[in-house]
């Protein structure tokens, strides 16, 4: 997974950017499209996404609205439309942030860093029963020390990370898999099976993630 999407149609712009951001030893990728960020992110996924709003072909809201529809991955768009109409859509279409160009570069690297600070630096999740702890990589149901690998781990992560949103299985065989990974998607549906066995009290009737048919799942 890469670090931060930036989709940006101006190449100058979008140049200077990732270069400040892979100084601060972030991995960015840059797309000049919609599509092409859309495709990428299936692919690849990302932990950011630095959006413009007008763009050649599918634009920066119908982007936004897309992703949203699978994962709450952190979206600050940045745009020249400055009108509060084009702002109140980009924030009901669940971004975090609405930046008007031009915007002060230490400013916006400020505000990604905050992002990552407070969504990825985290100590660990929580739930009602379980508790995740990212720094040792150690996970506790009721309090009782669980045993994990390492994929079932990145897998309840990813899930909580997006409790009560429909997470397709291709994106999340791609996310905690790698698109290069040599790996069968069957193997989803066995680490979910894996996961309903240390997490659910009857995991034959799972309360906790649950199957979107033909879709994916849902932690709840």
């Amino acid at each position: 997974m890469i670090d931060i999407l930036i989709v940006e149609d101006n190449k100058e712009l979008g140049t200077l950017l990732c270069d400040f951001l892979r100084a601060e030893n972030y991995t960015v990728s840059v797309v000049e499209t919609g599509e092409k960020a859309l495709s990428l992110y299936e692919t690849y996924g990302a932990r950011l996404l630095v959006l413009d709003v007008m763009l050649p072909g599918i634009d920066g809201f119908a982007v936004c609205a897309k992703i949203r529809e699978q994962s709450n991955t952190p979206i600050l768009f940045v745009s020249a439309k400055t009108g509060k109409d084009d702002k109140l859509n980009g924030l009901i279409l669940g971004a975090d942030d609405y930046i008007e160009k031009p915007y002060d570069i230490d400013i916006m690297i400020a505000k990604i860093n905050g992002i990552f600070k407070r969504r990825y630096h985290q100590e660990e999740i929580t739930d009602d029963i379980i508790r995740l702890d990212l720094i040792n990589k150690t996970a506790y149901i009721r309090e009782k020390k669980t045993d994990m690998t390492s994929k079932e781990f990145e897998l309840l992560v990813l899930l909580m990370e997006n409790k009560g949103k429909v997470m397709n299985k291709e994106y999340l065989f791609r996310t905690v898999w790698g698109s290069d990974s040599f790996s069968e998607p069957q193997t989803l549906t066995v680490h979910i099976k894996w996961l309903r066995q240390k997490i659910e009290d009857d995991p034959k009737n799972p309360q906790k993630i649950l199957t979107v048919w033909g879709v994916g799942y849902r932690y709840v």
